[in-house]
């Protein structure tokens, strides 16, 4: 029988997998990643490994350690961010601008939840094989929120169902969100990051 590895385990591992020099944007160190473990702040330091690797290249293995430990915690938020990364690394990162159109105009009735559950439409300009509009699902992502209500704009990611489909669109180009035909808000690419070969290499 099996046993499964503790998140205080997983957590120690994924710190192991990083660069020594590793630092978060505030200037968090490894080590001090390393004291917290002593001091046994686990929730702190899931926290702090999540923000080197917004700075530090890191490995699927990484973000795989760091969901799982989040899951045994019972943090499905930070679980569900670490599986969005990893899902980022093997498919590329797609970042835009989304502003949603008040109710009034068409929009939505109520606000939505930010954290991948939403699979809206997109209107990223491909066509139907009879030369209509086509429409391409992505879950949406918002950064730095809960969700999003009619009316407001934020910075969100998307995870496109077929991502082949999305090869063309470049930071700056305008798509639509739909959900049934009408649309229900207006969104402007501002990042297009390829998928992270060099993370995927010793993951397969």
């Amino acid at each position: 029988m099996l046993l499964m590895d503790d998140a205080f385990t997983l957590l120690r591992r994924a710190t192991d997998l990083l660069p020594e020099d590793a630092r978060a944007e505030n200037g968090v160190t490894v080590d001090d990643v390393r004291d917290y473990q002593r001091h046994q702040e686990w929730e702190l330091v899931l926290d702090l490994l999540m923000e080197i690797a917004d700075e530090q290249p890191v490995s699927l293995r990484f973000w795989s350690l760091l969901e799982d430990a989040a899951r045994q915690m019972m943090l499905e938020h930070s679980a569900d961010w670490c599986e969005w990364r990893a899902w980022e690394m093997q498919h590329g990162t797609l970042r835009a601008r989304l502003s949603l159109l008040r109710t009034k105009e068409g929009g939505r009735q109520t606000a939505f939840s930010g954290q991948g559950q939403l699979r809206p439409l997109w209107d990223i300009g491909n066509r139907a094989p009879d030369g209509g509009q086509a429409v391409n699902v992505a879950r949406l992502w918002v950064e730095g929120a809960p969700g999003l209500a009619p009316g407001e704009s934020a910075t969100v990611r998307l995870a496109p169902l077929s991502p082949e489909q999305w090869r063309h669109v470049q930071p700056g180009d305008v798509i639509t969100m739909h959900e049934g035909r009408p649309v229900v808000g207006t969104a402007v690419i501002i990042e297009v990051t390829p998928p992270s070969v060099a993370g995927c290499e010793g993951d397969l």
